[in-house]
């Protein structure tokens, strides 16, 4: 809301006086009860030197205490007086040139709740589209309004309409030609303003369709992606293990067929020689 203070027809004078209403709020009864209160603690504590007097001044204290809070907190409600009065003209002095962006959040009770969320959604998702959303949020508000007012301007047209009609006046007729071209501006513009709606209301629903698709389903799509590349390799994983399972199983062939029984064996006799070398 400090950005508003860079725009042409709001100075910071008008946004200092709406702060400085808010602090006389808070700090009213803070001054108006505890300034009464302290003091009467320090009498209490210099000039007490008897029960007696020491009472006295505790319970004038007490009393011009509790005045003080109620006087601050009635003068509390109405600086918050003045300060919704004070929104409520800076919001309808936004309004009257049309509402912008930045100034979304002085609308915030004019806003679906819906919309409240979507923009918290789409703001953690994607800011480019947040400012989107928030510009979209704006006309929608634009929108809201004109359409209201002309509303209620048209209903205004068409009484004083229906009381010309038993006027008995000259100049019935011109009044009643100029009023009826002010009921078909007014018309024109109530359906234009209801169009603009449209459209800015079908222009939210669109950024948070992309939103959802710049994330959700995104991470959706990498996770299948991931996925399918998982379902590529295993099958290479499970014609890697038969080939293993094969070679292994081929092996333990070779060597059963291959290898000679050791029982049946034939081992060479020793010489003469060395079986009389041993004896001796």
């Amino acid at each position: 809301m400090s950005d508003l203070a860079t725009l042409g027809d709001i100075s910071k004078r008008d946004l200092a006086r709406g702060r400085n209403l808010a602090i006389g709020a808070a700090a009213a009864p803070l001054v108006f009860g505890g300034v009464p209160a302290v003091l009467s603690l320090i009498l209490t504590i210099l000039l007490g030197t008897t029960p007696p007097i020491a009472a006295t001044i505790f319970f004038l204290g007490l009393i011009v205490t509790v005045i003080g809070f109620v006087g601050g907190l009635g003068l509390s409600g109405y600086f918050l007086y003045r300060r919704s009065r004070w929104s409520y003209d800076l919001r309808e002095r936004m309004a009257a040139r049309g509402v912008r962006a930045e100034e979304v959040d002085w609308f915030r009770k004019e806003l679906r709740s819906s919309e409240k969320q979507g923009l918290r959604l789409v703001a953690a998702r994607d800011p480019l589209l947040a400012d989107a959303y928030r510009e979209t949020l704006a006309s929608r508000l634009t929108a809201s309004r004109i359409v209201r007012s002309s509303k209620r301007e048209l209903h205004l047209m068409q009484r004083r309409q229906n009381k010309l009609k038993y006027n008995q006046s000259a100049a019935k007729t011109k009044f009643l030609e100029e009023l009826d071209a002010d009921i078909e501006k007014i018309r024109s513009i109530n359906d234009e303003a209801k169009l603009m709606l449209a459209e800015s209301e079908a222009r939210l629903q669109m950024i948070e369709a992309a939103s959802v698709r710049g994330s959700s389903i995104a991470d959706s799509e990498l996770a299948l992606k991931k996925l399918s590349n998982r379902a590529a390799e295993l099958p290479l994983a499970l014609e890697s293990a038969r080939m293993t399972e094969e070679i292994r199983r081929e092996l333990e062939e070779d060597e059963q067929l291959g290898s000679p029984d050791l029982e049946d064996a034939v081992l060479p006799e020793p010489d003469n020689d060395e079986n009389e070398k041993r004896r001796e």
